[in-house]
């Protein structure tokens, strides 16, 4: 939570990594995978915009091409490796279109070998998806949030920073008032779980959505809807002794989620540190830039410069 900084969220699956590649015609092999990471965690300079990397298990444990871990690459520039602890998601038996998220089992020893790798922070993630009038239910809410808080409190009893993410999908066509009613109960019930098991807020990270109606609705919310929407659940919610508040982008372009991000901002001084936490925003322009052709490596890398400047002017409300 370094003041102007923010955290690379470069933590998608294999999978996820493969259609990220798709969009430049790349197949999803391990040295594509390999490079693309490399270009971003070894940009020159990087480390002034960006305080921290979440990667994926495959990442690291993965090295550069000269055969240095990419964990030793981050601390060396002075960024904390983080590591994505859970393992996706899982239809919620009994409630149609809601999933619960898995990764519990054996997370302790989990950890204690990714404290070994060189990790310092984690981050898990709940899916709360927004329908029709009883979705998200109760029971999805209270079970993911009750896990959320358990991954929390291993987290911690291994060294490990907890960043919870209690992500409420962007898609779909519901209002704002919608949102950010849906969302405010969404942080009470986990703040709630957190505190009743005793986990330390101070030593917590909350990864949090924006509020904003779904990409559907035919009013989309203008970046200083989004701003007051967004810090009046925040200010219903978060526990002025939580640790920081990062943002995920959520499938927002990377202009909309930097745009809302300085909306945010500018609003002034609040309880909590808040900055980015963002991955395809920061990450497709990238891509687009290298194409997966080694002659395009130092262009990639400035436009990962760029963008993550933009975002750390915003984060501060700074307008050039």
């Amino acid at each position: 939570m370094a003041p102007g900084k923010g955290i690379l969220a470069a933590d998608e699956s294999d999978a996820t990594a493969g259609k990220r590649l798709a969009m430049v015609n790349l197949p999803n092999e391990p040295e594509h995978r390999q490079m693309f990471r490399q270009i971003l965690f070894t940009a020159p300079g990087v480390e002034a915009f960006l305080s921290g990397v979440i990667m994926f298990d495959s990442s690291i444990r993965n090295s550069t091409t000269d055969g240095i871990p990419f964990p030793d690459i981050l601390m060396a520039k002075g960024m904390v490796p983080g590591i994505k602890v859970d393992t996706g998601t899982v239809e919620m038996s009994g409630f149609k279109g809601e999933v619960v998220t898995q990764g519990l089992d054996g997370l302790f020893e989990r950890f204690a070998e990714y404290y070994d790798l060189g990790a310092r922070f984690a981050k898990w993630r709940a899916v709360i998806t927004i329908d029709e009038e009883d979705t998200p239910s109760d029971a999805c809410i209270d079970m993911n949030m009750t896990m959320l808080a358990r991954y929390a409190q291993l987290a911690q009893s291994a060294g490990i920073v907890p960043m919870v993410e209690p992500e409420v999908i962007f898609a779909g066509d519901h209002s704002l008032a919608r949102a950010e009613l849906v969302t405010t109960k969404v942080l009470q019930v986990l703040f709630h779980k957190l505190q009743f098991y005793k986990v330390d807020l101070s030593a917590v990270i909350l990864k949090s959505s924006m509020v904003l109606a779904g990409d559907m609705y035919p009013e989309q919310t203008s970046p200083e809807e989004v701003a007051n929407a967004t810090l009046r659940t925040f200010h219903l919610s978060v526990p002025h002794e939580v640790g920081g508040i990062v943002f995920l982008s959520g499938g927002q372009t990377p202009e909309r989620a930097t745009k809302n991000l300085h909306a945010i901002s500018a609003l002034g001084s609040q309880p909590w540190p808040i900055t980015f936490s963002f991955s395809r925003a920061i990450e497709e322009p990238v891509l687009a830039a290298w194409q997966g052709k080694s002659e395009n490596i130092e262009a990639a890398q400035h436009v990962l410069l760029d963008i993550s400047r933009q975002n750390s002017l915003a984060a501060q409300g700074i307008t050039e």
